[in-house]
Parts: C-alpha cells; sequence; structure tokens
C-alpha cells in the first residue's frame, strides 16, 4: 500500500492544523495506521495509532488531549488533528502502517514521505 501524507506547513503556537495520509493500492482494514514525527538530530517517534482492530488508539505522552488520530468511513485516508500546537511539536510527520501490534517505527511496514510541520512562537 502506498501512503502520501498532506497538510504540512507553517503555523502559529496554540493554532490548530490537520495533517491527511491517504491510501492507494490498498485500505486500512485489518492494518494498524499511525503518525510519527521526528524532529532534526532526534529519533522517529510515535505519536498517535490505531491498532490493526481500527478501535484501540494510542498517543504519546506528549500530545495526548491535543492531538486527535482518526479514520475516514472507508478507511483509506487517515487524520491527524493537532490543537493548541507548540514549537516543540515542530518536526517531519510520517503516516506508516503496519499488520503487527508493536509502536516501534520497525514493525511498520509501509511508510509516506513525509510532510514538514513549522510551529513559529
Amino acid at each position: 500500500v502506498r501512503l502520501v501524507e498532506s497538510g504540512g506547513g507553517l503555523v502559529q503556537a496554540g493554532s490548530s492544523h490537520r495533517l491527511s495520509c491517504a491510501a492507494s493500492g490498498g485500505t486500512f482494514i485489518n492494518r494498524g495506521v499511525g503518525w510519527f514525527r521526528q524532529a532534526p538530530g532526534k529519533e522517529r517517534n510515535l505519536v498517535a495509532r490505531f491498532q490493526p482492530n481500527g478501535l484501540t488508539t494510542y498517543y504519546s505522552e506528549s500530545v495526548e488531549g491535543r492531538f486527535t488520530i482518526s479514520l475516514d468511513g472507508a478507511k483509506k485516508t487517515v487524520y491527524l488533528q493537532m490543537n493548541n500546537l507548540e514549537p516543540e511539536d515542530t518536526a517531519v510527520y510520517y503516516c506508516a502502517a503496519t499488520t503487527l501490534f508493536p509502536n516501534r517505527p520497525s514493525f511498520f511496514q509501509h511508510w509516506g514521505q513525509g510532510t514538514q510541520v513549522t510551529v513559529s512562537s
């Protein structure tokens, strides 16, 4: 399955923004899908995901309560709604999909190209 992210850009601290990730050649049905981010010089970390059952979600402590992951009805697009953005949220955001349950990047089989989100203070 091919993943394409969109929606990155320059936003102000405190604002809201939404990222999208569209799947082609497959869907997110029976696949876990997540959003990772990587800031310069730092590791790529999971911020939010659905497990393969499409119901159970996970959020990292740094974004819980501010970010929401959601799927469209056709299970072909995943969104990341980001509220109350902080400069520390600046990173390249990646969409990824997997048939496995662990959260580590190495367990995700499909990746998008990434989209830059820059939060100005």
